[in-house]
């Protein structure tokens, strides 16, 4: 079995989680900028934040196995804070980074003036270096925040193809899924999505657009997640083509679209490693 985990933050994160990951067959992840518990002040510690994820993180990670990304970006909570606009200005030279895969995390928290501002500038940012964007819905009203965040998506003319609306659930995976923007479910303890949730809503919805990940970062989280929504779905009945298509040829497909994915030919080709043992074809 082969995982990508297309959301985890794991600056936040141990090497022992490293290991854990590697042998539940992560083989890849995609970490978004996001905040960090503590507002931060300056522009320079966002330019120190960025720089450690594009540089450090990638090469922590392979000391474990697996291939690390990027998506860069002005979060949405620090979007309010007028001492953090001028990261505005220094985004470009990030976003033309190697293994920057999309913009974001970008969007709604409170749903402000402000947010609608910074959005649609980092949406324009995504349409001008031809960059798929990760949008990160709102904790509260999700449905009216979901509904105006494709509004704002359809107004910046970045297809919504390019597009993956993260956080969902029940309530408002209809209205993206309708829209045709990507589906992104993060299933975390106590909150957002449990396995068995997610197995249902695939179950309903399809496969197609569809990707789950585990947003863990330094709160109550779980980095093998991805592995667990994979073991309810085939307890449940499906595939093991459906939790490869879920679970590595969704997100592959997705960040593709930046043409900087950077992934193993044994991995491209099927091939995973799980301890000593070689694995075809992404099964186990």
């Amino acid at each position: 079995m082969r995982i990508f985990d297309p959301h985890i933050h794991m600056t936040s994160r141990t090497t022992d989680d490293y290991r854990a990951m590697y042998d539940a067959g992560v083989r890849a992840v995609v970490e978004p900028a996001f905040w960090l518990g503590q507002p931060r002040t300056t522009v320079g510690s966002f330019c120190d934040y960025f720089d450690a994820i594009l540089g450090w993180e990638p090469f922590r990670a392979a000391q474990y196995g697996i291939a690390h990304h990027a998506t860069i970006g002005l979060n949405p909570k620090e979007a309010n804070d007028a001492r953090c606009r001028e990261v505005l200005e220094v985004l470009p030279r990030y976003l033309a980074k190697d293994r920057v895969v999309a913009v974001g995390e970008l969007g709604y928290d409170s749903m402000t003036p402000e947010e609608d501002e910074v959005f649609s500038a980092q949406l324009a940012m995504a349409v001008e270096h031809e960059l798929p964007a990760l949008v990160h819905t709102p904790h509260r009203d999700k449905l009216n925040g979901t509904k105006r965040t494709l509004d704002v998506v359809r107004e910046s003319g970045l297809p919504m193809g390019s597009v993956l609306v993260d956080h969902l659930n029940e309530v408002t995976v209809g209205v993206v899924a309708e829209a045709g923007a990507w589906m992104g479910f993060s299933v975390y303890p106590d909150t957002k999505m449990d396995e068995q949730r997610m197995v249902a809503i695939l179950k309903e919805f399809g496969l197609e657009r569809m990707l789950v990940n585990s947003a863990a970062d330094w709160g109550n989280s779980d980095p093998l997640k991805t592995r667990k929504t994979a073991d309810a779905m085939l307890a449940a009945g499906f595939s093991d083509d459906d939790v490869d298509r879920v679970l590595w040829r969704n997100p592959v497909e997705f960040y593709s679209q930046s043409g900087r994915l950077e992934l193993a030919d044994d991995l491209a080709a099927g091939e995973t490693y799980l301890g000593n043992s070689v694995l075809r074809g992404g099964k186990d």
